[in-house]
């Protein structure tokens, strides 16, 4: 972080803005039902890779464009029909922040982003870099470094907040400041770790209105 500066901060959505875990279970639960498969096995795969390469590895004898498309079906029913809860103290931060000093980035797609905030009364940023904006998902750098060049922003003045393993190379790879929030454990590589992002959310703030960035690590 450069003094003087002017500083940014990234956020991740499912597990680090909204916990959305159970919704996430029952959508893939219900997607392995209709093929056949297990949920529990189905949903590992899930955890750790896009949908296409979850696909490749679980049903690799269906049509892969098939299966997105009725995975995109549950989750759009979900967005409109399950219950999304935002984690605690994410309102009271986005509201903190300056316009135009946070985005979001995410693996899923933005009008469901959309319709999960609304849901959970969380203030929408005007830059979502989604699953649609890039060719290459996390853990590329591609994702945040969109996001930082449509904010106009150098990577070393960004803040990244993950929860999960492919976010934090993510923000890594793209030479940003990581930090991890709602788990027990820190994910390898993260600068600071939370147990959750209400314990996280001081220190951001702090980070983002300090002259010299001195919250850096």
């Amino acid at each position: 972080m450069r003094p003087g500066r002017r500083k940014y901060v990234l956020f991740d959505v499912d597990g680090t803005l909204i916990d959305a875990v159970s919704n996430q279970r029952r959508v893939w639960g219900t997607w392995a039902q209709r093929y056949g498969l297990d949920p529990d096995e189905v949903y590992r795969v899930a955890l750790r890779t896009r949908p296409m390469d979850t696909f490749a590895q679980v049903a690799a004898d269906r049509d892969a464009r098939e299966c997105l498309a009725v995975l995109h079906e549950l989750e759009d029913e979900d967005v409109r029909s399950g219950v999304y809860t935002a984690f605690d103290g994410a309102s009271e931060l986005l509201c903190s922040l300056p316009p135009g000093a946070w985005a979001l980035v995410t693996s899923n797609y933005e009008h469901r982003v959309r319709g999960r905030f609304l849901r959970t009364g969380l203030q929408v940023p005007d830059v979502i870099v989604d699953a649609a904006a890039v060719e290459e998902g996390k853990p590329s750098p591609v994702p945040y470094l969109q996001a930082a060049a449509r904010l106009g922003a150098e990577p070393g003045d960004c803040l990244v907040i993950e929860d999960a393993p492919s976010g934090v190379r993510s923000g890594l790879r793209a030479g940003m400041t990581v930090w991890g929030v709602n788990a027990p454990e820190p994910v390898e590589g993260v600068h600071r770790h939370f147990l959750s992002l209400r314990e996280a959310a001081p220190h951001i703030l702090a980070r983002m209105t300090s002259p010299e960035g001195t919250a850096a690590v």
